[in-house]
This record gives structure tokens, C-alpha cells and sequence, in this order.
């Protein structure tokens, strides 16, 4: 369980924290070696030793080179799972949060009087490739986002079939020009068949789908399966700093009268706020990105390429000045854009 300070006083925080490490501590004596060896004894039945057995016989040194589960490795295996668990959360979050401020800050069918906020978007127009009208456009977003937040739930699973496929003897890699430089270009029939899946449940939650379902893997576009993991790991790199800075801009406005003046200049904050967004939602999601359809446009892939190419055009955005005062310092994590 992973300790979540948001609404709560300190000694409740503490008290769950203690709670846990007691859980832990528990766990860590009941199913290290010396206790399963009693209930083997006595005639219990383990069912965590077959477990163990396989584990053993696999290639790692943790195990191997010694025959007791002990207290300390149950341990930091439980803390692996909480690791686990952080990992995916932190990686959701920023879909779960901009899905959830799509749903509040724009209706589906009705863009509303002022053009500013309408979704709309026309090819050729501000580089979009695509033409959708608000509603359309709603649904495009919508649907794109919510298939990046199931991927990156299931990322340790597609992580694995990445790396089965790379290392699978039956499915030879070539090294070619892609238009990227050289790559190594190689079928990756598990993370095909995984995301055909995952795509397929996101088609039924969201019922049916807006532009292109062909998912690219193993062409110029995406090399190989290692490519296409990096490429779903660095959404949340670009949607993390964005809804940071949507969430600092109440508190921005409030820290002095000069911002204040500054941000209702926008129109206020909840104005300011939606217009960022429209500018995400359009831009993000028009297509952009390269130069054909078909590597950009509506396919799987190319969403993600608009949504970087918005991502390399925020200086020229009139609302850039509220990213940098709210300590925005690169999508990427490193200084510079």
C-alpha cells in the first residue's frame, strides 16, 4: 500500500506509516524459510514454495547463492511490489488528471460561445493534418489519452514482451535507415499482439473509435520493440510539467498583486487554465508532427508524435511566460527545450 499524504494531517500519515512497517515486519517473519520449514514440519503447505523453488532455479544471484528465504529478502521483495506500485501511479497520474480536466473544463458536444475554447480543428490550419469538428476532436482526445494511461498500466508486462522479442532467435533484425539514422529493425509479434489487446478494451470502454487503429512496430516508424517502450515512457515526461503548471496557477496568481494583474490579463485563472488546455487538446492532437500522414495523423503512433511536436513549440505559446513562473524548466527533465 503506498502512503498518500493529500488530505491528511500529519498523525494520520505517521499512523499509516507505522502500520505499515509493523505489516511488513510481519509479513517478512511469517514466509521467510525458517517459518515455512515449521509448517512444512508440522504438515502445513506453502503454496508461496513452488514459488520459491522456480525462483531459485532461475538466474538470479539473490537466491541462488544461498538456500534461505530470509527475513531481509521478503522484506525488500514486498518493498519491490510498493515500487511497483508507485511506478504505475506516478506514470497514470497525469493521464488520469488531464482526462479528468477534459471532462470538467469542456463539454463533449457544445464548444460554447467563445472560439478560443472550441476543439476544432481544420487541416493546413495552425499545421493541423487532421479535420475534426469540437465534438469529434473531444472524442479523439479522449480516446487517445485514455490508451496511453492503459499502456502505461500494463508497462511492466509490455516490458517483458519487449524484451522477449528483441532477444527471440526466430525474428533476425536488420539494420536500415529509417529517416532516424540506422536502426535495428525487427518483428516484435508479442508487443503487437499485447497492444492489439490493450487497444481493443480501450475500443470497448470507450465505445468505438476516432481515426486510424494500425499500430506501428517493426517498420521506420518504430524499429523495434525497445523503441516503442521508450516512446509510451516519455508521456508522462510531457504531461507531468504540464499539469504541474496548471496546478500552480492559482497559487501563482495569489502570490503577488502583480501576478494577479498578470494572470486575469488571461482572463483569470480558471480562463487561463482552459485556454492551455484547448491549445493541448487541438495541437497535441491534430496530426502534426512529420511530414506525411502517415507517419503522423491518426495512427497509434503518430499521436504521440503530435503531442511532442506541441511539446517543441511551447516557447512560441502566448501563455509560455506562466509556464517559466510557475518553474517549468524543459519537457525532458533537463534544462532548455
Amino acid at each position: 500500500m503506498e502512503i498518500m499524504s493529500e488530505g491528511k494531517g500529519r498523525a494520520q500519515v505517521q499512523r499509516e506509516i507505522k502500520n505499515k512497517e509493523a505489516a511488513i515486519k510481519h509479513l517478512s517473519s511469517k514466509y521467510c524459510s525458517v517459518q515455512r520449514r515449521r509448517k512444512r514440519h508440522y504438515g502445513g503447505i506453502y503454496s508461496t514454495w513452488n514459488l520459491l523453488r522456480s525462483y531459485r532455479d532461475s538466474d538470479s544471484e539473490d537466491v541462488a547463492d544461498g538456500d534461505e528465504l530470509s527475513e531481509d529478502l521478503v522484506e525488500q521483495c514486498i518493498y519491490s511490489l510498493g515500487d511497483h506500485s508507485t511506478y504505475l501511479r506516478f506514470n497514470r497520474e497525469p493521464c488520469d488528471r488531464l482526462i479528468s480536466l477534459l471532462k470538467d473544463f469542456f463539454d463533449p458536444e457544445d464548444p460554447g460561445p467563445d472560439p478560443a475554447y472550441s476543439l476544432a480543428i481544420e487541416e493546413g490550419v495552425n499545421g493541423a493534418r487532421l479535420s475534426h469538428p469540437h465534438s469529434r476532436q473531444y472524442t479523439f482526445v479522449l480516446q487517445s489519452m485514455t490508451l496511453w494511461r492503459e499502456v502505461l498500466d500494463n508497462m511492466f508486462q509490455l516490458w517483458h514482451m519487449a524484451e522477449e522479442d528483441l532477444l527471440d532467435d526466430e525474428q533476425q533484425y536488420q539494420l536500415a535507415d529509417t529517416g532516424q539514422g540506422y536502426q535495428r529493425v525487427q518483428k516484435s509479434t508479442r508487443s503487437v499482439v499485447a497492444m492489439q489487446k490493450i487497444l481493443a478494451d480501450v475500443q470497448r470502454k470507450v465505445g468505438g473509435w476516432v481515426g486510424s487503429s494500425i499500430v506501428h512496430l517493426g517498420d521506420h516508424n518504430v524499429p523495434n520493440a525497445l523503441m516503442f517502450i521508450d516512446k509510451y515512457i516519455q508521456v508522462p515526461r510531457f504531461l507531468g510539467p504540464l499539469v504541474l503548471t496548471l496546478d500552480k496557477i492559482p497559487e501563482l496568481s495569489r502570490s503577488t498583486s502583480g501576478m494577479q494583474v498578470y494572470i486575469e490579463s488571461f482572463g483569470g485563472v480558471k480562463r487561463l487554465q482552459k485556454l492551455i488546455l484547448a491549445d493541448f487538446f487541438k495541437h497535441a492532437f491534430d496530426g502534426s508532427g512529420a511530414d506525411n500522414f502517415f507517419d503522423a495523423g491518426s495512427c497509434i503512433d503518430g499521436r504521440l508524435t503530435s503531442a511532442w511536436n506541441w511539446c517543441s513549440s511551447i516557447e512560441s505559446k502566448p501563455y509560455f511566460p506562466v509556464f517559466l513562473l510557475t518553474g517549468f524548466s524543459g519537457f525532458d527533465g533537463k534544462e532548455g527545450f
